[in-house]
């Protein structure tokens, strides 16, 4: 008991977990939007699907850093 610092390895605050998982979230939805309308205006011929992909991979990777913290 002498030591009562906390580990290193510990986990973040409650609050700390909230708010990471508001804002992986908020950027998901947005790459989410962002996909589908780039999508649709790839398909028009308008864009490339570069951008869409790129934002695609942005919101599945949101998605899952997501579920890793609120497991």
């Amino acid at each position: 008991m002498s030591d009562l610092e906390r580990r290193s390895g510990s986990r973040p605050s409650r609050r700390k977990r909230e708010q990471r998982a508001y804002n992986l979230v908020m950027v998901g939805s947005a790459a989410a939007l962002v996909f589908v309308v780039t999508a649709v205006l790839a398909i028009v011929g308008v864009l490339g699907w570069s951008v869409a992909i790129l934002a695609a991979i942005v919101a599945v990777l949101c998605a899952v850093l997501f579920r890793r913290t609120v497991r």
